[in-house]
């Protein structure tokens, strides 16, 4: 089975996962189960589901993972109290922000994969993501979690940074905290994701005799507002859809200062990363083949003059989503940070 040995069980954070027939809640069931400080106690499907068998969403895990995936209704929530401490919602982002209270009122901690919580601006939401926010209170509550940049303690309510925006952020993030980046500049962001970014439900332009590599998203794409909240300042992002399955390859140009050497750039990626063992600074330009599987991300750049190019790239659906959300729930539960994120290594 996928889940360490979990002898001493009374100490374990008990955990559930609500979406876990879609592609970011399954690999949240298999780290959860894996994981020797966790118990994962439930995993759910939306509501016109009939239960099944997790190994029957997913072959590769029969004999691995068999835990049944119920359809969830908001009655169970109140059968929960005092049963779980935490649950991870691999959810649409309305329906998060629906369920999100109702956990909360039961004491369960809620890490949150979607974006119902990561803008701070409420006037944001209608316009990005095509409805009005219902509970702004809990957009005060809620921390968002890009792991390596984490300064204040995690609450009850947890949101997990996008995909696009982990990727690109990391990039960027040790530059501008260096105070490298021109004041005037507005950096350029083309980000190439695989159709798993768009979830498991079928459809016609995701499908993947139809997905060659073509830009959408102009301007407007949901995650960009997120992106400009994280680095304090405008950006172009484009985002890609490319004819692969997983991972994110983001190329963000910038234009330093006049007299940022080499040196300096070098000093801020390497005193910003530091210490943070899922973040990879390498020698060349990433692949996405390289994090496909991982909870890494890997960073790479190149300076000509004033013009700096950061490569970055992550497995959308672990770094990106699942691993990240881990991670943010081991830190809240006092845990090894990396726990569960690696098949077969101990944490001991």
């Amino acid at each position: 089975m996928l889940s360490t040995d979990k002898s001493s069980s009374s100490s374990l954070v008990r955990g559930i996962v609500l979406g876990a027939a879609g592609y970011s809640g399954a690999e949240l069931a298999v780290i959860l189960a894996r994981n020797p400080f966790f118990e994962l106690c439930g995993a759910y499907a939306s509501a016109g589901r009939n239960a099944e068998p997790f190994s029957a969403l997913y072959p590769r895990y029969k004999q691995q993972l068999d835990i049944l995936v119920q359809p969830w209704t908001d009655e169970l929530a109140a059968d929960l109290n005092g049963k779980i401490d935490v649950a991870f919602l691999a959810l649409p982002h309305e329906a998060s922000e629906a369920v999100t209270p109702l956990l909360l009122a039961q004491g369960i901690d809620v890490v949150d994969l979607s974006g119902a919580f990561r803008l701070k601006q409420l006037q944001l939401y209608p316009k990005y993501y095509g409805y009005e926010h219902q509970h702004p209170e809990l957009l005060e509550e809620a921390v968002y979690s890009l792991m390596e940049w984490q300064t204040t303690p995690l609450p009850r309510l947890i949101s997990v940074p996008g995909c696009y925006p982990t990727a690109c952020s990391l990039a960027l993030l040790p530059l501008l905290k260096a105070d490298l980046v021109a004041d005037n500049c507005i950096p350029v962001i083309n980000a190439t994701s695989g159709v798993s970014g768009a979830g498991r439900k079928a459809a016609l332009n995701t499908s993947f005799c139809e997905v060659g590599l073509n830009a959408y998203g102009f301007f407007k794409h949901r995650h960009r507002p997120e992106i400009e909240q994280n680095l304090g300042r405008k950006v172009v992002f484009t985002p890609h859809l490319g004819n692969f399955k997983r991972g994110i390859l983001a190329t963000s140009v910038v234009t330093l200062k006049t007299g940022v050497t080499a040196e300096q750039v070098t000093a801020a990626f390497n005193n910003a990363y530091a210490g943070k063992p899922l973040v990879r600074l390498v020698s060349h330009s990433p692949n996405v083949a390289d994090v496909a599987g991982t909870p890494y991300c890997d960073i790479h750049w190149q300076q000509d003059g004033e013009q700096l190019v950061v490569v970055s790239a992550i497995d959308n659906l672990l770094k990106g989503a699942a691993a990240q959300a881990m991670q943010a729930a081991n830190v809240r539960f006092g845990k090894p940070e990396t726990a569960g994120l690696f098949a077969g290594v101990s944490h001991e």
